[in-house]
């Protein structure tokens, strides 16, 4: 028979690897962006069509807290081998990318082309602009 103190949360012997954070599979949102979704979020993307998109996406603030977010959802919800994928493209990227991808959105004045089937456009930010989490001691 169980007793509540053996599901009051204290733990005695815990493996200490076991609570650590998983590591990030991507060490950035601009690695997340470059690698991940401008080759698997693909639409065409024109000054005048119904999609808009920046291949310096980094210079627009929005854009970057967006996307940033996306890659953060992403990261946590890859570990739900059940439906994390799903959850994340449903409530997180259908969702953001239908307002960045606005015409009304942050790359509404852009000019980025792309053909049907081809990756968004992407341009590599400055140096130094994005750091790799992977990397950087807590």
């Amino acid at each position: 028979m169980s007793t509540v103190t053996e599901w009051d949360g204290h733990v005695d012997d815990v493996d200490e690897d076991v609570l650590e954070e998983p590591e990030t599979f991507y060490g950035s949102a601009d690695e997340f962006v470059r690698e991940f979704l401008t080759v698997t979020y693909r639409r065409e993307v024109s000054p005048k069509g119904e999609f808009r998109w920046d291949g310096r996406w980094w210079m627009h603030p929005e854009a970057v807290a967006r996307l940033d977010a996306l890659w953060r959802a992403w990261e946590h919800l890859r570990n739900d081998g059940a439906t994390g994928m799903s959850v994340w493209w449903r409530d997180h990227a259908d969702h953001h990318m239908s307002v960045l991808l606005s015409p009304v959105g942050p790359f509404a004045k852009t000019s980025g082309t792309t053909d049907p089937g081809d990756p968004l456009p992407y341009t590599a930010p400055p140096p130094g602009l994005f750091f790799d989490v992977r990397t950087v001691e807590n």
